[in-house]
């Protein structure tokens, strides 16, 4: 289906003419046209499928078309990075048409504070914010939300494992009852479902490729003890000299600290990131990244969503995330937008049953390596093995019932986390015009990614 058919503003469709595209995708037929009619939605999409996109245009649409003096849209988010990824859409979007838009995350100075609260007051048509800051210029009286019509929860399980449903529902009941909600979530857990019944009015289903990576990954992975993961890494990457971007997951902030300083003992032109890191480090990071002046990111989950980076050749996987949907987040990284790429995964021993609940989920068997014998022995593989339970915290701190009872909190070997480090997003930004391909570039500006 073509843009042209959706019955979009004509600014807005300048605006995708120019950036080259014809084709809406998959998600975007199929949910655009149910948010043009005033349908509430639950989408369940995994990212790099065009769902930024597939609500973006047509509620800027409607905002042009119902135009009020205060905030008439408003888009949650869990993190900073997916709110600056959004917002940069929305720039590229909107450069020829009448409509305005303010990120609102945390993290930042004073002055970006102040910057946030008089953009806010000369009301912005959409505001683009993380639950914690959002709730701040709230009971600070900076955002007027009587006249809102259109709410939009993205990533809404990356929310409610955050801990955000509290600040959510805080927000929805400031909110007026007659408006137009959507929710998008990468998985549809009962726990969403729950939450959908109660912030949704009859909502329409949409449902696209759900747990599996895109056709364009080649997935591979080497059965490895965790002693030998970093010579091993280090081999990987050398041995690839024409990947010019690569992205390391790893479990937790401390690990991520370890292999950054690893990789740079061994000389490679590697930068780390995670939730411990201030804004403007973390932003001075994602720039160097996509600029293509850092080869190697090594980070934590807060980088596998809603952070949107073209050709990444390869993504490497130094744990096996304990959810299999984090793996399609993880390895959605790269292959996006009908391009191609690896993904490695390094499995010890510990990772063996939570690899085998990936390849049920993807329901695809893929290849297992042996290490190089110089490097040491392989793990055989096994994938009905469960860590044993320590003094009864187990590797996941208790998530389910067979892995300890110190809950998701509790210590891991990996050190002290949460399992995920999407880490507090709260701070402020500014709402300059650039460009239909936004400040940082074409690839940040497609709508046919997210």
């Amino acid at each position: 289906m073509k843009f042209t058919e959706f019955g979009l503003d004509n600014g807005i469709l300048e605006a995708i003419s120019y950036m080259g595209y014809e084709e809406a995708t998959e998600i975007q037929e199929k949910a655009m046209p149910l948010i043009m009619e005033g349908n509430d939605i639950i989408g369940c999409a995994q990212t790099g499928t065009g769902k930024t996109a597939a609500f973006l245009l047509p509620i800027m649409h409607k905002v042009i078309n119902n135009k009020s003096k205060n905030t008439t849209a408003l888009i949650i988010v869990p993190t900073r990075e997916l709110a600056l990824q959004i917002d940069q859409q929305f720039q590229g979007f909107a450069y020829f048409a009448p409509v305005t838009s303010i990120p609102v995350y945390g993290g930042g100075s004073g002055a970006d504070w102040e910057q946030q609260k008089k953009a806010l007051k000369r009301q912005t048509d959409i505001i683009i914010a993380t639950p914690g800051k959002l709730m701040s210029h709230l009971n600070m009286g900076f955002i007027t939300l009587k006249d809102l019509k259109y709410l939009i929860l993205d990533e809404a399980d990356r929310m409610l494992d955050m801990g955000f449903r509290e600040d959510i529902q805080k927000v929805i009941d400031m909110l007026p009852k007659d408006r137009q909600t959507l929710m998008f979530s990468a998985t549809m857990a009962p726990k969403i479902r729950e939450f959908a019944k109660k912030i949704l009015k009859d909502p329409k289903e949409v449902n696209v490729a759900i747990g599996k990576p895109a056709a364009g990954v080649l997935q591979a992975a080497y059965l490895v003890n965790d002693t030998h993961k970093t010579m091993l890494l280090d081999k990987l990457i050398k041995d690839k000299p024409a990947y010019k971007s690569i992205i390391i997951f790893s479990s937790t902030k401390k690990k991520v600290a370890d292999i950054h300083r690893s990789l740079k003992r061994q000389g490679h032109n590697v930068e780390s990131i995670s939730s411990d890191l201030t804004q403007e480090t973390r932003e001075k990071v994602l720039s160097n990244f996509r600029a293509k002046r850092t080869r190697i990111l090594v980070g934590t989950d807060v980088i596998s969503r809603g952070i949107d980076i073209a050709d990444i050749n390869l993504v490497v996987n130094y744990d096996v995330p304990g959810e299999a949907a984090d793996y399609v987040h993880r390895v959605g990284r790269t292959a996006r937008a009908d391009t191609t790429g690896v993904a490695i995964t390094l499995i010890s021993e510990d990772g063996m049953h939570d690899f085998s609940k990936i390849e049920q989920l993807i329901d695809t068997v893929i290849h297992k390596l042996e290490i190089p014998k110089e490097m040491g022995q392989s793990p055989k593989w096994d994938p009905k093995f469960r860590p044993k339970v320590r003094g009864g915290i187990g590797r996941h701190g208790g998530r389910d019932g067979n892995r300890g009872g110190s809950g998701r909190g509790g210590n891991n070997r990996g050190g002290n986390s949460r399992g995920k480090s999407g880490g507090s997003s709260r701070s402020g930004g500014n709402n300059k015009r650039r460009g239909p391909r936004g400040n940082s570039g074409k690839p940040n500006s497609r709508p046919k990614k997210d």
